[in-house]
């Protein structure tokens, strides 16, 4: 009876592989038929539930958002997020957690939903400056004059239910702990077809600040400029994208680059990917810090300040 049942198993991933294809065949010929979206996302979401990926399945609505081509880049380049050991905040969507309790997840090994079963979440936000898009773009409000022009960004927003840096540590107190956090990783795509890459942390962005970015995580002043001043060889925090983000316990702050500092981590495929610009435009939600859509970065990409 076992046997029976691996064999069954086989045979429906085979059924499902043959209606896939047959709708995938139906998409690709261009016919007119009724029902092609709702054909498109049955393909979808069956291949998605076939390779178990939490983020899989996303590509609608980014389409939706975005067009076919960006919202394919959205969803493919999402980076990998190693966390430092001993951490056990993930990012998740603020509308269904503010609270530690509800943020927090297994503190080793693969990582894709809390301990309250919500997904590994990120929020996207794109600026396109492309010539194709850049009358568009600039008339919504966004800067695309000087190097800005000619080139993509996508931004992935991270949002976490607190920051708390070192928290407990005597040197340091209550120094940097507040309710709410939000963080970010940067995609730059540039004309000549290389892409870039940066992350937020503390008051700007950094690309690798190895070993030295936990004195800046400690509040300890002196080891934060000494850690910015090492990174002045990326110009405004961006360097050859890595497809990965390190993210520092407790300030969540990020690198690009680096040694990881422990076994933690999400894949990108796996990351929940939400558009933010739709939700920005009606959204009334406060923080005890800038949301994303009131920060200069988010109008201007190639700003420098986090704030």
């Amino acid at each position: 009876m076992h046997g029976e049942r691996g064999q069954g198993t086989v045979e429906w991933v085979g059924v499902v592989c043959v209606v896939c294809l047959l709708l995938v065949g139906v998409l690709a010929t261009g016919v007119a038929v009724s029902g092609v979206d709702l054909a498109r996302s049955v393909a979808t979401r069956i291949l998605c539930a076939v390779e178990l990926a939490d983020g899989c399945g996303d590509e609608p609505l980014l389409i939706a958002t975005y067009g076919d081509e960006i919202g394919r880049l959205v969803r493919e380049h999402m980076p990998t997020i190693g966390f430092e050991d001993g951490s056990r905040a993930v990012p998740v969507d603020y509308r269904r957690c503010r609270e530690t309790e509800c943020g927090d997840a297994p503190d080793d090994g693969l990582v894709h939903r809390t301990d309250q079963r919500l997904p590994v979440t990120s929020f996207v936000h794109v600026v396109d400056c492309r010539a194709a898009a850049r009358a568009e773009s600039e008339a919504a409000g966004d800067d695309c004059s000087g190097e800005r022009a000619g080139r993509l960004y996508l931004q992935y927003w991270l949002f976490y239910a607190n920051s708390a840096t070192l928290r407990g540590v005597p040197i340091v107190g209550d120094a940097g702990e507040h309710k709410d956090d939000w963080e970010s990783v940067q995609v730059r795509f540039n004309p000549d077809g290389s892409t870039d890459e940066r992350a937020s942390a503390h008051d700007g962005y950094d690309y690798s600040l190895g070993d030295l970015d936990w004195g800046s995580d400690a509040g300890i002043g002196f080891l934060s400029d000494l850690a910015e001043d090492l990174d002045v060889r990326h110009p405004n925090g961006w360097g050859p994208e890595t497809h990965l983000l390190l993210v520092s316990g407790g300030s969540h702050a990020g690198n690009a680059t680096g040694e990881p500092r422990g076994s933690r981590f999400t894949p990108g495929r796996r990351v929940h990917l939400i558009p933010l610009e739709p939700i920005a435009a009606d959204s009334h939600a406060t923080f005890t810090v800038t949301p994303p859509w009131l920060k200069e970065v988010w109008r201007d990409p190639e700003a420098s300040g986090t704030g």
